[in-house]
């Protein structure tokens, strides 16, 4: 419930309308967005506010980046769209540059990162049964408590979030739930020779920004290959520089069989995911098999070029290791009895609210919107911190003050 003084009567103008026209499948803070530029956002009273969510890291290179939007322009009043039943000059671009970016064989371009994982699941399966050799309809994926992946039915069908999945079954059949960071609970799993793959996200971004150990994903990975099971890393959120490395694997120097990539691929224009992995894995999906009617479109090469050199060229992994530091250290300087944790690496953060009140978490998200920092809430209690990877050290001092500032409302 919209909490009165928040809104005024334009806010609430657009905000009535997606109420009456729109599904209720979402619970957004009572902001309405007109404008970006870099870290900022402008609602349509002209209010300006750090955005410290970016899209869920699909906006690490800033609102509306000047490359990435010209880009954007030029290839719209060019050529947007060919399906894959014919060859376009830019699709063959973009998959050299991400296959060379990422040292990977192959690449298969899709639109949505649920897509990606999609493609992932079939492509897992499809070496299983080829490859590996398990008998047909027995091969199983590992996946981990506490996981998000998506929202489609095969997806919701390994979660354990059951806001996700009530009243959406029958599920799919075919995944193994285990412990996160638990790599005795993965090598009991992997035991089992029906084991196809280990879908993982490095940090899990939608739980509050659970860091594994230490060590986590590198021993995971040797215990996959010693398996022969294929080790799959969404790094849809956690990928191209929101950590502080351009993959949150390379933080541990692994390297997954099938990485998966969305979000920040097009700077947060439109949707662009891509799975990548070998010969070996890719080459077992043929003609007809599997596809999408806007993988790879021109407009989406063109766009996706540009972002990957965005991030390379503008030094946005260091940038994000740099001030990552710097945000957690000022948050800890805070000492305020209302964080119970401060935990992320790179410029994907988190901190859990402790309070007495069930709702203090959407409250200081409530408050931090009043003064000027737009934040949301994930699992009641933990709200994440992971604003767009140019910010700088004196955004980021100033922005910790509007947090400490705003916990003053739960004492």
């Amino acid at each position: 419930m919209i909490q009165t003084g928040i809104t005024n009567d334009l806010t609430q103008q657009y905000i009535s309308l997606e109420d009456r026209y729109g599904a209720h499948n979402y619970h957004p803070l009572p902001v309405v967005l007109q404008r970006g530029e870099g870290v900022y956002v402008w609602d349509v009273n002209g209010k300006r506010y750090y955005d410290f969510l970016s899209g869920y890291s699909a906006v690490n290179q800033g609102h509306c980046h000047p490359r990435i939007i010209n880009a954007l322009i030029k290839q719209a009043q060019q050529l947007t769209l060919t399906s894959r039943a014919f060859y376009n000059d830019l699709l063959g671009e973009f998959e050299k540059l991400i296959t060379s970016l990422f040292g990977y064989d192959k690449v298969l371009p899709m639109n949505t990162g649920v897509e990606a994982v999609e493609t992932a699941i079939k492509l897992c399966r499809r070496w299983a049964y080829e490859v590996k050799g398990i008998a047909p309809g027995k091969a199983k994926i590992i996946v981990c408590n506490g996981n998000f992946h998506g929202r489609t039915t095969t997806v919701i069908s390994f979660s354990t979030d059951e806001a996700s999945k009530r009243n959406f079954g029958p599920f799919t059949p075919g995944f193994e739930l285990i412990s996160y960071d638990d790599l005795e609970a993965l090598t009991k799993a992997l035991d089992d020779n029906n084991v196809a793959g280990f879908l993982v996200e490095p940090i899990q971004g939608e739980a509050g920004v659970r860091v594994p150990q230490k060590g986590y994903l590198a021993k995971a990975k040797m215990l996959c290959e010693e398996k022969k099971v294929l080790f799959i890393a969404d790094e849809i959120q956690t990928g191209l520089a929101r950590t502080g490395k351009m993959l949150c694997c390379d933080h541990e120097e692994v390297k997954p069989d099938i990485l998966l990539l969305g979000k920040a691929l097009s700077g947060g224009t439109m949707p662009v995911s891509a799975v990548l992995a070998s010969d070996e894995i890719m080459l077992t999906i043929l003609p007809g098999e599997h596809g999408s009617t806007y993988g790879g479109n021109p407009l989406a090469c063109r766009v996706g070029i540009e972002s990957l050199k965005v991030l390379v060229d503008e030094n946005m992994a260091s940038n994000s290791e740099e001030m990552g530091i710097l945000l957690r250290t000022e948050l800890r300087r805070i000492n305020s009895i209302h964080i119970e944790t401060i935990r992320g690496k790179g410029l994907l953060n988190a901190i859990i609210i402790k309070h007495a009140e069930k709702e203090a978490a959407w409250q200081l998200c409530l408050e931090l919107m009043k003064n000027g920092l737009l934040a949301k809430p994930t699992h009641g209690d933990k709200i994440r911190l992971a604003p767009p990877l140019l910010i700088t050290a004196e955004q980021i001092f100033e922005c910790v003050k509007i947090i400490e500032d705003s916990l003053k409302i739960l004492n």
